[in-house]
C-alpha cells in the first residue's frame, strides 16, 4: 500500500458533462430594485456563480414596464417585453424569476410558469404568505421547484438554515427582527428620544420606509415572513390569515424610555413558538412590539438590520444576522436559489429539498395556530395613577386578578411628559393573554387609575 500512486494536487479540469451542459436560462419579470440587482450580480460574478452551479446561468428575457429603462440595465443581448405572460410561458426559459411584487397578477404569472413546467424563484413574501399553499401544491403536481430565500430577511440564509442546516432538530421556536424599517424607527426613538412620527419621517427621508409604509409599520410585512418561517420550522401549511399582527403605530416614546429604565429595549418581533403543554397545543404565530432584555443579542440589532434566532432541541439557540433589505442583498438570495435550481438538473422531485422543509405527506395539516387569548408570555404594564402612594394598590389588584406580579416601580420623573400623571410600571411573570386582558379591563375601573393602561409583551427568548 505504500507504493500506491500519490494523487496529483494540480487543479483538475471540469468533467466533460459539466462543460457541455447548457446554461440555465432565466426569464425575469420586473427590473426594479430586486431585478436590477439580480442582473448586476449575475453579470459581475458570472464565472464564480457558474463554478458553484456547475453550469452557466443566463438571463434570456426580461419583462418591464419601461423597455428603455430595462435596456439601460440589461443591454442589447437580453430580449425585452412588456408582457409578463410571455416571459412566464417562454419556450426558451427554464426558470422564472418573479421580481415585480404584489399578490394578484404575480400569482397568475407564477402559476402559468409552473403549469408550463418552469421552476420559479421569488423574493415575494406577500405572494407566498397569501397564496403559498396553492403555489406549492401546483409546483409539486408539475414537478418543479419554487425557491424563495430572498422572501425573508434577504441577505440572511434563514430558510436554508431551517430546511437544511437544522434538519435534525425539533424546532421549539423561531423569533426575530425581520423588518428593517420598523427596527430603524425603534432605534431612532430609543437613541434620539424622538416620537414615532418623527422617526418615521427620518426613515422615509433616508429611503428605509416607503411613501406608504403601512405594510411595515403595521407589522404585516413581518407577519408574511414569520408565517413562512413557521411553516418551515414546524412542518405546517402557510397560515398567514391566522397570524396575530400588531404594529408600532401606537407605541409611545414614554414606553421606550420606561423599558430602558427597567433594563429592556422594545423591538418589533416576529415569533413562532410550538406549544405542547397542558393548556394548549399548537403554534403561537404573532408579530408585536415587545420588550427584550437589554443584555440580549436581539436588543443590540439596530438600524435597518435584521436578526433571527432559532431554538432546536439538538443545536440549541442559533442566531442569524444581516441586512434585511437592499438591491444586491436581495439579489444574493435570489441567485443562491438559481444556483440550487441549476444544481438539481435531472434529479427526481423526491430527492430535492421540499418547499416547506417537509415532504408533502409529512406536513401536519392539523397543526393549529393558537388564538390570542392562549398566548403565554411575561408582560409589561404602564398604569397612570393619581398619586405615587397608589403603587401598592395597583400591584395588589393585579395579583388578585390572577396576574403574577414580579416587579412594581414608578416611572422616572425625567421620562414623563410635562403635566402627565404618575406612572406605575409592572412586570409580570408568564401568564396567558386572556388573564392579562381581563385584569386590564378591570383595572381601568379602579379608582386609583387615571387613564388608559398600556400593555406590551416581554420576550426573554432563553436557550
Amino acid at each position: 500500500m505504500y507504493r500506491d500512486p500519490v494523487p496529483s494536487l494540480e487543479p483538475q479540469p471540469l468533467h466533460a458533462t459539466t462543460v457541455a451542459m447548457r446554461p440555465l436560462r432565466v426569464g425575469m419579470i420586473g427590473i426594479g430594485t430586486v431585478g436590477a440587482g439580480t442582473f448586476r450580480v449575475l453579470a459581475r460574478n458570472q464565472a464564480l456563480i457558474a463554478g458553484r452551479a456547475g453550469r452557466g446561468i443566463k438571463m434570456v428575457v426580461v419583462c418591464a414596464r419601461s423597455l428603455a429603462r430595462a435596456m439601460s440595465v440589461v443591454g442589447k443581448d437580453v430580449a425585452l417585453t412588456n408582457d409578463p405572460m410571455q416571459v412566464a410561458t417562454h419556450p426558451d426559459v427554464d426558470v422564472l424569476v418573479e421580481a415585480a411584487g404584489g399578490t394578484g397578477p404575480a400569482r397568475e404569472w407564477v402559476l402559468a410558469a409552473i403549469r408550463a413546467g418552469k421552476h420559479v424563484v421569488t423574493a415575494n413574501k406577500a405572494l407566498l404568505a397569501v397564496h403559498g399553499n396553492e403555489i406549492f401544491a401546483a409546483a409539486r403536481q408539475h414537478g418543479v421547484v419554487v425557491a424563495y430565500e430572498g422572501a425573508v430577511a434577504v441577505s440572511i440564509p434563514i430558510v436554508k438554515a431551517l430546511r437544511e442546516g437544522l434538519t435534525a432538530n425539533r424546532i421549539e421556536w423561531v423569533a426575530g427582527i425581520i423588518n428593517g424599517t420598523t427596527n430603524f424607527i425603534l432605534s431612532k426613538m430609543r437613541d434620539e428620544g424622538v416620537g414615532f412620527a418623527e422617526a418615521l419621517a427620518q426613515a422615509q427621508a433616508l429611503g428605509y420606509a416607503e411613501a406608504d409604509p403601512t405594510f411595515d409599520i403595521e407589522g404585516i410585512d413581518a407577519a408574511h415572513k414569520i408565517t413562512l418561517l413557521a411553516a418551515n420550522a414546524f412542518g405546517m401549511p402557510v397560515r398567514f390569515a391566522d397570524a396575530q399582527v400588531e404594529g408600532i403605530t401606537a407605541l409611545q416614546g414614554l414606553d421606550v424610555a420606561c423599558a430602558e429604565q427597567l433594563g429592556f429595549r422594545i423591538k418589533l418581533l416576529g415569533v413562532a413558538k410550538r406549544r405542547e403543554d397542558g393548556d394548549a397545543e399548537g403554534v403561537e404565530l404573532r408579530v408585536q412590539p415587545a420588550l427584550v432584555p437589554a443584555t440580549h443579542l436581539l436588543a443590540h440589532v439596530n438600524g435597518s438590520m435584521n436578526a433571527v434566532m432559532v431554538k432546536g432541541d439538538a443545536a440549541g439557540v442559533t442566531m442569524y444576522y444581516g441586512a434585511g433589505a437592499g438591491s444586491e442583498q436581495t439579489a444574493s438570495a435570489v441567485i443562491a436559489d438559481l444556483v440550487d435550481v441549476a444544481r438539481l438538473d435531472g434529479t427526481r422531485a423526491a430527492q430535492r429539498v421540499p418547499h416547506l422543509g417537509f415532504h408533502a405527506d409529512a406536513v401536519n395539516e392539523g397543526l393549529a395556530v393558537l388564538p390570542r387569548a392562549a398566548v403565554h408570555t411575561r408582560h409589561y404594564l404602564r398604569v397612570p395613577v393619581h398619586s405615587a402612594q397608589q403603587i401598592e394598590a395597583v400591584g395588589a389588584w393585579l395579583a388578585a386578578q390572577q396576574v403574577p406580579v414580579l416587579q412594581v416601580a414608578l416611572a422616572a420623573e425625567k421620562s414623563l411628559p410635562p403635566g402627565s400623571h404618575t406612572q406605575v410600571l409592572v412586570l409580570t411573570d408568564a401568564v396567558a393573554q386572556a388573564n392579562v386582558d381581563l385584569a386590564v379591563h378591570a383595572l381601568a375601573a379602579h379608582p386609583a387609575v387615571a387613564g388608559p393602561v398600556v400593555t406590551l409583551r416581554v420576550e426573554l427568548l432563553e436557550g
